[in-house]
């Protein structure tokens, strides 16, 4: 299979790349390494990585319509500042509208999408979420510009799989909490939790259903999701168990943002009727691999599409 992965070098990108390739398929690829890290790729026979931004709509096009590929697995997104709303729109909107222009006019066989669960809102109507759920994505930014790159995919007539996903963690990991407790608490500095709750999800354990998705299983939208959320502390507590600290800052304990939300958690029954039972790796078998190697790799990011950060 001939395959089109835009934000290769991103963690979800990049990991299913490594599956697509350890099969035998051929894949071209696509960054402008905005979060994605270089290291996360490496030269390969069969993978040929592009530098560029999928903004071009030229560059899109005479990549899909020179490379020909059978599926195009879209994850490039722009969720590194949450106040350039232009940069968001242009990578979210545009690039999507380009993405999905494109497939539909070289006759792309499959488009995969990823949303995020922001596209309900931060006070959803049911816990858990289904997909009936009415979408109400005026939070942020990224979840308004996400919200319409999905709507382009799905105009563009070509088969179509969304997958709106709980939070996906794992090596490589450069956004959300988990690369920002590591790297705070390697420098012995605090941090701060808040009471929100979330469903933690490997990537590896994605990346496996996209494939899957890939090969033609499933159509129309999808929850990535365990259907089961924890308390943010207790990662916090699984990175210190990984790292091993005997001695470490207490962390701050504060209360939920404006634009945060207590919990998100997705109803995944459809993914479950249509892919099969998804086995979800335990969060201390994830937070452990992700914190060796942040050891081994060193840590980057700690980018969030939310305002509060942590202070030095």
């Amino acid at each position: 299979m001939k395959v089109f992965v835009t934000g290769g070098s991103g963690l979800v990108g990049s990991t299913v790349i490594d599956l697509l390739l350890s099969r035998g398929d051929e894949v071209l690829a696509i960054d402008n390494f905005a979060t994605g890290r270089r290291d996360n790729i490496k030269p390969q026979p069969r993978l040929q990585l592009i530098e560029e931004s999928i903004v071009h709509e030229r560059v899109v096009d005479g990549l899909i319509g020179d490379f020909r590929p059978d599926v195009v697995v879209h994850t490039a997104a722009s969720y590194k500042n949450p106040d350039d709303w232009q940069e968001d729109a242009l990578t979210n909107c545009v690039g999507s509208a380009n993405i999905a222009r494109s497939c539909k006019n070289h006759k792309v066989a499959r488009l995969i999408y990823f949303q995020t669960a922001l596209c309900y809102g931060t006070k959803p109507l049911e816990q858990p979420i289904t997909l009936t759920h009415p979408l109400n994505p005026v939070n942020s930014s990224y979840a308004i510009s996400k919200t319409a790159g999905e709507h382009y995919i799905q105009l563009s007539g070509v088969d179509w799989v969304t997958f709106r996903l709980a939070n996906i963690v794992g090596p490589r990991n450069v956004s959300g909490p988990l690369p920002i407790f590591f790297d705070r608490l390697a420098q012995g500095k605090r941090c701060f939790v808040t009471e929100a709750r979330r469903d933690f999800v490997f990537v590896r354990d994605l990346a496996r259903t996209v494939v899957m998705a890939a090969n033609g299983t499933g159509t129309g939208t999808y929850h990535f999701s365990s259907g089961r959320d924890v308390a943010i502390r207790e990662l916090y507590d699984a990175v210190v168990q990984a790292m091993q600290l005997n001695h470490y800052p207490e962390p701050e304990i504060r209360p939920l943002g404006p634009d945060d939300a207590p919990t998100i958690l997705l109803d995944p029954s459809r993914t479950f009727r249509d892919f099969g039972e998804v086995e979800f790796t335990p969060l201390d078998e994830i937070v452990a691999e992700t914190v060796a190697y942040y050891r081994q790799h060193g840590v980057q990011g700690g980018y969030t599409h939310l305002r509060t950060e942590q202070k030095p």
